[in-house]
């Protein structure tokens, strides 16, 4: 089971939040406010904010940009999960993956059968690292967005879990780069 090593100091590390929405503002994103309250209250940075509409080249131009900053190691995405037309944010973001993270979406599906049963089905949560920065893709609720920050990403955004977590592993994300290529 998980625990927190209090010999270990907290790193806080750089999250931009984006929410793909064609009816979302700032003043009304209640998913958005949720992860960065959650953000900013585990003591991280919120690097960076943003609303876009459902549009592939949209989100994934976003999320391209922000995994070139040097300021943002995560980006977590709410909205466009679902199965309806413009649900898209799978497709704009997976085929970018350059590692894709299964059992996120493996453990956030276990935590959300908890709550709401076999609904959980018609979400397609899911993660994965893109220019060696982490990238969550949540569903546009705030309760899911509670769940996955509550029940996962807290911990594996605390370099004091244990017995692993990614702020340890942040460093070598980019190692292929570093050995000439892609592998």
């Amino acid at each position: 089971m998980a625990r927190i090593d209090e010999t270990r100091p907290f790193v806080p590390v750089g999250i931009a939040v984006l929410t793909v929405s064609d009816t979302r503002t700032l003043e009304d994103d209640k998913s958005g406010t949720t992860l960065a309250d959650r953000i900013t209250a585990a003591g991280h940075r919120l690097a960076a904010r943003a609303i876009v509409t459902d549009d592939r080249d949209k989100i994934r131009g976003q999320v391209l940009a922000w995994t070139e900053s040097p300021e943002i190691d995560v980006v977590i995405t709410t909205g466009g999960t679902g199965f309806t037309g413009r649900d898209v944010t799978p497709e704009a973001l997976e085929p970018i993956f350059e590692k894709r993270m299964d059992g996120f979406s493996e453990v956030f599906h276990r935590i959300s059968y908890d709550k709401i049963g076999t609904s959980t089905i018609q979400s397609r949560a899911t993660g994965g690292v893109v220019n060696a920065t982490f990238v969550f893709v949540l569903p546009g609720s705030p309760g899911a967005c509670k769940d996955a920050w509550d029940n996962i990403l807290q911990f594996q955004l605390d370099y004091r879990s244990m017995p692993c977590n990614f702020v340890e592993i942040m460093p070598r994300l980019d190692e292929h780069l570093k050995r000439g290529g892609k592998s």
